[in-house]
């Protein structure tokens, strides 16, 4: 069954939400090695623990998208 534009535009902006999640957990990692590298261990701890939030953020909205797939998540026209 073929989406609608509204799925459609729904199901990109969610994985697009969730590629950003992603690029920036990559980023912070980078910056808590170098915080790590530092002797900062309490900030780059900081910093791993947002990219544990930016992860379950990214896989809900993986999971958002594929129901919208499978129409499980149905987005009409405004009216």
């Amino acid at each position: 069954m073929w989406l609608n534009n509204p799925e459609q535009d729904l199901r990109r902006d969610l994985q697009e939400v969730a590629s950003n999640l992603r690029w920036s957990a990559v980023e912070l990692l980078q910056i808590a090695e170098r915080l790590r590298e530092a002797g900062n261990e309490a900030d780059a701890q900081a910093v791993l623990k947002m990219c544990q939030v930016f992860q379950v953020g990214e896989d809900q909205l993986i999971a958002y998208a594929d129901e919208v797939k499978a129409r499980v998540i149905h987005r009409g026209n405004a009216e």
